[in-house]
């Protein structure tokens, strides 16, 4: 294999909600709401931002600086026309997959939340609830449908709504094709309950019945030092996605659900394979006074059983791939985020599998194979194989502007207001 033979399928890569998503809504609240649907205002300083039920959310940061010199990433956008129009137009976006080789693509939200939280800011659940509805709607019909084959649905959970709730959405977007809910690690954070009680059991049966994937994104840190600087909040991202998987682990929900599935994204691989060696440690070290029984499997073999991982360059984790499991890797972009390797991904994913003496039929599985069996994605019902490799897609992107650009250090001020933590 050839790099131009990659198949590039990444499980991480997010949207800029685009000023048309009203328009939508417009068409799909029930009457009584039309006039409080979410809306793009430009502002006096020169921003965009959304505005919801009087609370002005910007849609940018560092969520949106592909295309964009290094040097002014920690400038944040503000407008539309700071940013590349493939972080929020459908069409370009693709232009933008192809020039760097990419076949699918599994999309987050932006100023929403990873979990449509921010659609409460009115306190009206009924409200909150067609927002969140609508939204995923969208995603499938207005991002996803136009383009079938290349994207993989990916639905709001509304988990803020609380679990029934979260489990009737889950129910209906998989009978729309949709088999992938973005949850939140954090939901005490939100005065709801964690997930090591039973309150959330209906999302967790639902995804058992939907064969939905339960997707937690990395989202929440710790807190840093007043003084810490922002390299360390980046720094230290895998390893708050590794304390979030201990809770995962140890909470009951892996053994009373044993068909649900669930992905831990954005968080690197590296740190997997001593995480499970120390889980497997702590079992048959303390179990008999911890009280934690997993039957006939240790801990590290209920996680391979279950739980997808996924890395943008990572070598150590590559390196050890066998000690996570061949089946349990896969690959992402984060595009358009600042850790994003667009438009050279094949090249940084290549030279790390050359590296770590990647064989073909293991580069295929972490490439697309085993985000494709995870997720039921099946992209080679809508487009021939042969045309799904990064020579094929780079060669229907041979005008897309790849150049770097700079739009100045502009100083827009707060651009976020109102939203929760």
């Amino acid at each position: 294999m050839q790099l131009e033979d990659m198949i590039l399928v990444s499980v991480d890569d997010h949207l800029v909600e685009p000023p048309s998503m009203s328009d939508y809504f417009v068409d799909h609240f029930p009457a009584k709401y039309r006039d409080r649907v979410p809306r793009v205002i430009h502002r006096e300083n020169g921003t965009d931002a959304w505005s919801i039920e009087g609370n002005e959310v910007s849609s940018f940061g560092l969520n949106a600086v592909a295309g964009r010199i290094p040097e002014e990433w920690g400038n944040d956008p503000g407008s539309f026309d700071e940013v590349r129009k493939g972080t929020w137009d459908v069409h370009e976006r693709i232009r933008d997959m192809n020039v760097n080789g990419v076949l699918g693509s599994m999309c987050f939200s932006s100023w929403p939340g990873l979990g449509g939280q921010y659609f409460l800011q009115s306190g009206d659940r009924e409200l909150a609830g067609c927002m969140i509805r609508a939204y995923n709607d969208w995603h499938m019909d207005e991002w996803c449908g136009i383009y079938p084959g290349r994207f993989i649905p990916l639905a709001l959970s509304g988990f803020s709504l609380g679990p029934e709730w979260m489990a009737e959405e889950i129910y209906r977007m998989a009978a729309k094709g949709c088999h992938a809910v973005s949850f939140h690690s954090d939901t005490h954070r939100f005065g709801l309950p964690d997930h090591h009680g039973d309150e959330w059991d209906p999302a967790w049966q639902a995804c058992e019945d939907t064969d939905t994937v339960m997707v937690f994104h990395f989202g929440s840190s710790p807190e840093y030092m007043p003084r810490s600087p922002f390299d360390t909040m980046i720094h230290t991202m895998p390893f708050n996605t590794g304390v979030f998987a201990a809770e995962l682990l140890w909470s009951p929900v892996l053994r009373k659900f044993p068909r649900a599935k669930f992905a831990l994204a954005e968080g690197g691989i590296g740190w997997v394979p001593y995480w499970l060696e120390r889980a497997d440690y702590t079992y048959e070290r303390h179990h008999r006074w911890t009280g934690q029984d997993f039957g006939d499997q240790l801990p590290s073999q209920v996680f391979k059983d279950r739980v997808l991982t996924c890395f943008i360059d990572d070598y150590t984790g590559l390196r050890l791939r066998y000690d996570i499991g061949i089946e349990n890797i896969a690959w992402e972009c984060d595009y358009p985020h600042s850790d994003c390797t667009w438009p050279t991904a094949p090249e940084s994913a290549w030279k790390s599998f050359q590296a770590a003496g990647v064989p073909d039929d293991e580069i295929h599985k972490i490439t697309w194979e085993n985000a494709c069996r995870f997720y039921n994605f099946e992209p080679f019902a809508h487009r021939d194989r042969a045309q799904c490799t990064v020579g094929a897609l780079r060669a229907e992107a041979t005008d897309v502007d790849i150049t770097l650009k700079s739009y100045g250090m502009k100083n827009h001020g707060p651009q976020v207001a109102a939203l929760p933590s």
